[in-house]
């Protein structure tokens, strides 16, 4: 609706994950980095957590661009399986064929072994990533972790990528899973972008869109950063709407009014007022504490 108004030539702020938006933070090249390196190493599994939004299918996405051709990738993206179900769809993933009426977690296990195997022989690596891994049950993990019990003198025929929410870091702090934990090589927790970040993922979205970099006010963006709190994909809701605000009022850019009408739209009264009560807490407290300090100074001095 808005596109021609601003001479945008695609959306520049839409949730799906097109990888011509991508936009590679410090802080997403660091997991990236984390990421790349455990899958080297002779462990079996590596793992990124980040709260929601914040770009963990982003780097996956990267990850798996990277991954050398010689690489064969199975991807679940909904892990609320059973253990049986799992490995079924592992098979499917590699490519293996099964007999459903005969299956077993010994008759997947098996095959996914000789398949593992295979690869190995061709000189394949084989690497498995699971979304929101959060949600799996304690016993499929450890399923699992028996997959990576093969292995040669060097490095194990199967790697595994761990993608969820902080949860997934609870969940392998129990104490069943205690092996399952010692075989993470590389775990990385990502953050919400900062204030200049938040700036410059503005920026770039709008750029490949080819649209102008001052479409949004300075005092917009400030107010974009604190009440998404650096999450890419409320940042991606909360522009969209403000564009199609600044549009529905012949606007030349989004200012700071547009931002915070469109910030009550999308997220409600109740989060933004939070949000800027928690924006005033920080100076007061600093403020107070800074008062204490310089007078236990002078109590002391006296």
């Amino acid at each position: 609706m808005y596109l021609s108004y601003f001479g945008l030539s695609d959306n520049p702020f839409s949730i799906a994950p097109n990888p011509d938006y991508l936009f590679m933070s410090p802080r997403h090249r660091e997991a990236l980095s984390h990421l790349t390196f455990g899958l080297k190493e002779s462990g079996g599994f590596v793992m990124l957590t980040g709260e929601v939004g914040t770009g963990k299918t982003t780097v996956s996405r990267k990850l798996m661009q990277d991954l050398s051709e010689d690489t064969q990738t199975a991807v679940i993206l909904n892990p609320t399986l059973s253990a049986l179900e799992l490995l079924a769809t592992v098979c499917d993933e590699l490519g293996i064929q099964y007999d459903v009426r005969t299956s077993s977690l010994k008759t997947y296990t098996d095959l996914i072994l000789k398949k593992l195997a295979s690869n190995h022989e061709a000189g394949i690596n084989t690497v498995l990533i699971i979304d929101e891994a959060q949600h799996l049950l304690p016993e499929v993990l450890e399923q699992l972790r028996l997959l990576t019990n093969l292995e040669t003198n060097r490095e194990k025929l199967l790697k595994i990528v761990l993608i969820g929410q902080p949860e997934l870091q609870q969940l392998l702090r129990r104490n069943e899973l205690r092996q399952l934990a010692q075989r993470v090589t590389a775990r990385y927790h990502l953050l919400p972008l900062t204030v200049d970040e938040v700036g410059l993922y503005v920026v770039h979205r709008l750029s490949v869109a080819n649209g102008l970099p001052q479409l949004f006010s300075a005092s917009a963006l400030k107010a974009l950063f604190q009440i998404s709190g650096g999450i890419p994909r409320v940042i991606n809701l909360l522009c969209d709407r403000a564009l199609t605000l600044a549009y529905s009022l012949q606007k030349p850019m989004v200012d700071h009014q547009i931002m915070m009408a469109a910030s009550y739209q999308v997220l409600g009264q109740d989060i933004v007022e939070q949000r800027n009560r928690d924006k005033l807490k920080w100076p007061f407290i600093v403020s107070f504490g800074i008062a204490l300090l310089l007078g236990f100074v002078v109590g002391v001095n006296a």
